[in-house]
């Protein structure tokens, strides 16, 4: 049997247009990533009401990310085992072809700015994974460090602790040498000649260069001798260089040396030009920004830590925060703290807590979907400081959450300004890197108060408009009265259904023909104007353009749901019908629709259920054609659509087929097929 992880990747597969969409595919930390030959193809609704999915983010032109929370490694592996998928897939942790740019490149469709921002979310996104568990070791160590075991700081540590500074130093100390290999693999260049140009400048022989000297003389020029681990700006704009220099040798030298010659000129010319020009410039740039963020700081700390967290939903969405992330980086080695952090995790935590409401709210109302996705997005967050599943999978997906979220923001900034808080080290902002921010016990106030503020917002307020939220509690009472398997009991009938004759049962144990639940024209469900219908994700049937205005049951059952413009009803025979008229009438409010049952009640063969007005759907700007489906067609064997064109109440329109029967009982023999009409 298939596992859900393997099952999830298949329909993802299917929903973004299938392996031969595919022009490239990877992952990070909570996305799988993909550029597509054709992103009209996507099914972003169908996509969306996957539980695993936390969210659907376009990104340029043909690019798409689909966000799956901590295990996107699980589903990126299944996924590249798929037929046709593997040729096209690039592990970060494995790349296949650094000679093509990710996404395509630098392209005509991107704008420089679009492109420098993606340039710089994609270089520090594969390192994410080495960055997130150093920042756990700091912790660790500064957590000894609050507990007198050890001071953190001393410049001469025991050999335990010494080893243990080295795990996380490692990161930091070789962090150039990573983003020059990712930046010049963003960029299309060779993503180890990018490695090794950082890695000459931090090689013993360039540090001992000078021997204490500042600058020392290297073919009769002034060389500056910097230090250089712990860098970012650097290698980022030696790989840029990179990138222009490999082109244009390229064009020079004949492809059959070029495997020989192009490395060989491009590390003769370019670890020279990154020693005496570009790595200097990058240490200046990098010192600049940060100097010019701190001579904000001092102007007022407060303000800064106000405005932090407040611009922090807008930009990340954006990858805007990666920029931040290496001034974060920077500020470490330059000035040996960090003012970013603290305003930051007011930003993480009161997405969090805009989550925990969530998650508190799908409990009250049985919302399994979305008590998924908030679990998920709040284990990430709470423990890893990660951001991004809560902000894919809830904050961009409901217009609603901003409001509540930017007041926690600024609750948590306010307290992070009275304190002034600091990071000693990098770190990602979860509960678990508490002692690393100073003054912890202010920075565990503003935490907690911009948690609690965005909980309580959502929990007062809710994070949905009113019309999402009737919507999604229709559908939850749909979903609950029409699970697969429920059986219905005697005790929640009303009294006639007690003394009916007919007994309910689970699923279609008998072939059977349904009749039409309305006058109109048949119409295919592939071409009704929603992705959700159209691709089954609902339920599987058939439409109907209506030319009456009464909907009517094809059989006898219990109605299940009612929702104005909707109608679920459970037939005795086992099949669960929902009846939906107009495309996204939701937002009518119930205008122009009257039921005429209600919900638990107990229908017969051809009973009118509601009436519609046709003219105020379209007045509304709203198609009126119905779709007919059944929603537990997964227990149902075949289901035929058996009638075409114009069509009057009880013709016969779906063809139902029962699967076999369970072990130890027969099949159902074709010819007991009992057929439902409407009088």
């Amino acid at each position: 049997m298939a596992s859900q992880t393997e099952t999830t990747s298949r329909f993802i597969l299917d929903n973004i247009g299938g392996a031969d969409n595919i022009a490239s595919v990877t992952h990070c930390a909570t996305r799988l990533r993909f550029q597509l030959n054709d992103r009209s193809q996507v099914n972003t609704e169908a996509l969306d009401t996957n539980a695993s999915v936390l969210g659907v983010v376009p990104q340029g032109s043909n690019g798409l990310q689909v966000v799956m929370g901590g295990a996107v490694a699980n589903y990126y592996q299944e996924m590249i085992k798929l037929p046709g998928v593997a040729t096209n897939a690039h592990d970060d942790d494995n790349p296949q072809n650094s000679a093509n740019k990710e996404y395509g490149g630098v392209r005509s469709r991107f704008t420089w700015v679009d492109y420098a921002f993606e340039f710089l979310s994609d270089t520090f996104r594969p390192i994410l994974w080495a960055l997130l568990g150093a920042s756990l070791i700091i912790t660790i160590l500064v957590l000894l460090d609050t507990m007198g075991i050890q001071d953190f700081r001393a410049e001469h540590q025991p050999p335990t602790y010494q080893f243990m500074h080295a795990m996380y130093q490692s990161v930091f100390y070789f962090l150039p040498i990573m983003v020059g290999a990712t930046a010049a693999r963003k960029l299309g260049a060779n993503e180890w000649v990018g490695a090794a140009i950082p890695g000459a400048l931090m090689s013993p022989e360039f540090a001992n260069l000078g021997s204490r000297e500042d600058v020392v003389h290297v073919f009769g020029l002034p060389l500056v001798l910097n230090e250089y681990s712990g860098q970012v700006f650097p290698p980022l704009i030696a790989a840029i260089a990179l990138y222009w220099v490999e082109k244009g040798l390229k064009k020079a030298i004949p492809e059959a040396v070029q495997m020989v010659f192009v490395p060989f000129f491009s590390l003769v010319i370019m670890i020279p030009a990154t020693a005496f020009l570009l790595g200097p410039f990058g240490i200046g740039v990098g010192n600049g920004i940060s100097h010019a963020l701190k001579a904000i700081n001092d102007f007022s700390p407060f303000i800064l830590s106000v405005v932090v967290p407040l611009l922090y939903p807008f930009i990340v969405p954006l990858g805007l925060h990666w920029p931040l992330n290496a001034v974060m980086i920077q500020n470490i080695n330059s000035l040996g703290y960090d003012f970013i952090q603290g305003p930051m995790g007011a930003w993480n935590f009161a997405c969090f807590g805009l989550v925990a409401g969530v998650l508190y709210r799908s409990f009250r109302e049985r919302n399994k979907a979305m008590k998924q996705v908030s679990i998920g997005a709040l284990a990430a967050g709470l423990l890893g400081g990660i951001s991004e599943p809560s902000l894919y999978g809830i904050v961009l997906r409901f217009t609603k959450t901003y409001p509540r979220l930017l007041v926690g923001c600024f609750a948590g900034g306010v307290v992070m300004g009275i304190f002034n808080v600091k990071a000693n080290a990098f770190v990602f902002t979860s509960i678990l890197t508490i002692p690393a921010l100073q003054p912890s016990l202010g920075y565990a106030i503003g935490i907690v108060v911009a948690f609690f503020t965005s909980f309580f917002m959502v929990v007062f307020f809710d994070y949905r408009s009113k019309e999402e939220r009737v919507e999604v509690r229709a559908k939850i009472a749909v979903d609950e009265a029409m699970t697969n398997g429920e059986a219905v009991h005697e005790s929640e009938a009303q009294p006639q259904a007690a003394a009916s004759k007919h007994t309910i049962r689970p699923v279609l144990t008998t072939p059977a023909v349904l009749g039409a639940p309305l006058a109109g024209t048949v119409v295919p469900l592939e071409e009704v104007p929603d992705p959700a219908f159209a691709g089954g994700t609902v339920g599987h049937g058939v439409a109907i353009e209506p030319s009456g205005d009464v909907i009517v049951s094809p059989g006898d059952g219990k109605v299940v749901a009612v929702q104005g413009h909707a109608i679920g009803v459970r037939l005795d025979l086992g099949v669960d019908l929902l009846i939906h008229v107009g495309i996204d009438t939701v937002g009518m409010r119930g205008e122009g629709f009257e039921s005429f049952v209600k919900r638990g009640e107990r229908v017969t063969v051809g009973q009118r259920l509601m009436a519609f007005d046709k003219e105020t759907i379209i007045s509304a700007g709203h198609p009126a054609i119905t779709p007919v489906l059944i929603t537990n067609w997964k227990k149902v064997g075949g289901i035929e659509t058996i009638a075409h064109g114009d069509i009057s109440y009880g013709d016969d329109l779906l063809k139902l087929t029962p699967q076999e029967q369970v072990t130890g009982q027969r099949t159902i023999n074709e010819n007991q097929s009992s057929t439902l009409h409407v009088s």
